[in-house]
């Protein structure tokens, strides 16, 4: 994750919940009173984002001392200590909501994930997500999916080239949307195609693209699709495919599979913060 950018989205965050100042706590303690106070896993899972803490506290003052106890991508626990934190009560208290609704959110998409790579319980096939994240969150929530042992797609509109069925329907076929491309675009770019059937995928493999997507079809129609695309070229399969079906998704023979659901349908893991000790 680009540490830059996300100094920059955590400063937002802090002043979208700051504003002018944080009335509550500096009202109620005042500015030298110390404390301690622990960041505990309330429920198990997979950790995601505990970096957050540090970086959040720096932000609002740079004597406040971190100790952490987990690292990203560890087993939790219910109870397990991920961070201890010493400082300022009302700078504590004023970071803690940012930093628990980042790593909630993170953890819980971990641990999703995680549990996803298990259910499928494949060597070859691996786990990757999607664009269908929150606005404002994708960096954080790509890196959360990494902690649970999955693989990250394309970042945004501008790092890949995809064609979508309304590209193709708007342009007339598939070879044409792909000649246009590589037309304007250099070798470093890699071109994926969506396809629904046979006569797509045969079309694809003409064209020449480096990624061919299998949309909506079932596991036995993925495995006789992949049989019609030569290794030299990755392959996908995305669309109705949950938890509850991906097993059967195990000897398909596809090198991916994209979920949306690790980062649209995903429960954050209660992760809370205690206090320890006040001076």
């Amino acid at each position: 994750m680009n540490q830059l950018k996300m100094k920059q989205k955590i400063e937002q965050f802090l002043l979208e919940d700051i504003g002018d100042r944080d009335i509550t706590s500096q009202s109620v303690f005042p500015q030298e009173q110390q404390g301690t106070g622990v960041f505990i896993a309330k429920d198990s899972g997979v950790l995601s984002g505990v970096h957050i803490i540090a970086h959040t506290y720096q932000l609002l003052n740079s004597s406040i001392k971190v100790n952490i106890q987990k690292h990203d991508g560890e087993s939790l626990e219910k109870g397990d200590e991920i961070a201890t934190v010493t400082g300022q009560v009302s700078d504590l208290l004023t970071g803690e909501r940012v930093i628990l609704n980042l790593m909630q959110r993170m953890s819980g998409i971990a641990t999703l994930t995680e549990q996803a790579v298990k259910t499928l319980g494949s060597e070859r096939t691996k786990i990757c997500d999607t664009r269908k994240t929150t606005p404002g969150l994708r960096m954080f929530e790509k890196y959360a999916v990494t902690c649970g042992g999955g693989f990250n797609h394309r970042f945004g509109l501008y790092d890949g080239i995809m064609i979508k069925d309304n590209h193709i329907a708007f342009c007339g076929s598939i070879s044409k949307a792909v000649a246009k491309v590589k037309e304007g675009l250099g070798h470093m770019v890699k071109i994926e195609v969506e396809t629904e059937s046979s006569e797509q995928v045969q079309e694809a493999v003409q064209a020449n693209v480096d990624v061919i997507m299998l949309d909506n079809q079932s596991p036995e129609e993925v495995k006789v699709l992949v049989d019609l695309i030569p290794k030299s070229i990755i392959t996908e399969a995305s669309g109705n495919i949950t938890l509850e079906n991906i097993h059967d998704y195990r000897d398909s023979g596809v090198d991916y599979i994209s979920l949306g659901l690790l980062t649209h349908s995903v429960k954050s893991l209660d992760i809370s913060f205690d206090v320890v000790y006040v001076n």
